[in-house]
């Protein structure tokens, strides 16, 4: 079993060629009609992530056998269609969706008070397409995404050909630690900064926190920094809840200066309760607790 995350997505040009043509000629449900096989090659094919996220839904959701494995399906078709959702989107397809919008006037708020703020999101439902709740705001161009730069570069640039580019600014996370004065940078305009908290790569600095009943890994940065630059912190999903239709969650963090395991606690608190509303989109298919080596 793979024990850690190791940076990468699976997948390929091709297949994101694929879904594009359904999508644009044939229409969402095509595209929604070949998850039904999709999920079932990465159920048999994908072993690593499959027994990972059996793990997930037998030991720490205490699901029975048969429905761990029924879910482990659902799960690899809902990340399919969020995947799809995410492409139809970003293409000018927006108005073919539905939104909540549940607390993006927390988000208003802090742009109000001119000094920035951090959103600390995870690998829940399509936090991708959260961009498209911030066209709600007044300011423009007031998102920067930290983020690393391991993503499958084909995949990447075969998207930004036949997409709509965002109105996002990248963060490259760097060894020498040169990303914190870029992060500090877009605060100072008066911008967002959007991280995710629920992946540790194997040999960062981590913090160790309970999720589920049972303590884990966590990347220590994300909760470091929004501990210490004395911004305002909110934690942000977003979760598909119907075919067409999207919720955005955005709650304010209790921040107490430099005491990042507090705001990891608050976190995995929050995240825990996402887990349990939308069990099937917490999309961390690898081996989150290290049980393999336990």
């Amino acid at each position: 079993m793979a024990a850690e995350w190791k940076g990468k997505s699976r997948g390929t040009v091709l297949g994101y060629k694929i879904f594009m043509f359904c999508i644009k000629k044939l229409g969402l449900r095509s595209a929604y009609f070949i998850l039904y096989f999709v999920a079932a090659y990465f159920c048999l094919f994908a072993m690593d992530s499959t027994i990972a996220t059996y793990y997930y839904f037998h030991k720490r959701l205490n699901y029975s056998k048969f429905k761990s494995i029924v879910s482990i399906y659902r799960s690899y078709f809902v990340f399919g269609q969020t995947i799809i959702d995410k492409v139809a989107i970003s293409s000018g397809l927006k108005s073919k969706f539905t939104y909540d919008y549940d607390g993006i006037e927390r988000i208003k708020d802090i742009l109000k008070q001119k000094k920035g703020g951090i959103l600390i999101s995870g690998h829940m439902g399509n936090f991708e397409i959260a961009q498209h709740f911030f066209g709600e705001l007044e300011e423009n161009e007031c998102i920067s995404l930290l983020t690393t730069n391991v993503e499958h570069t084909a995949i990447k640039d075969y998207l930004d050909s036949v997409t709509k580019k965002p109105d996002i600014k990248i963060i490259l996370i760097k060894e020498d630690l040169s990303h914190i004065f870029e992060i500090n940078a877009a605060l100072a305009r008066n911008e967002i900064v959007c991280i995710t908290g629920d992946r540790y790569i194997k040999d960062s600095k981590y913090l160790e926190e309970e999720l589920l009943g049972k303590k884990t890994k966590f990347p220590a940065g994300p909760f470091l920094i929004s501990s210490r630059l004395q911004v305002p912190v909110l934690f942000v999903y977003v979760l598909k809840e119907t075919r067409k239709h999207y919720h955005l969650y955005a709650r304010t963090a209790e921040v107490k200066h430099r005491d990042a395991k507090a705001l990891l606690k608050e976190y995995t608190q929050s995240l825990e309760w996402m887990i349990k509303k939308y069990p099937l989109q917490w999309f961390n298919y690898f081996d989150f607790w290290d049980a393999n080596n336990k």
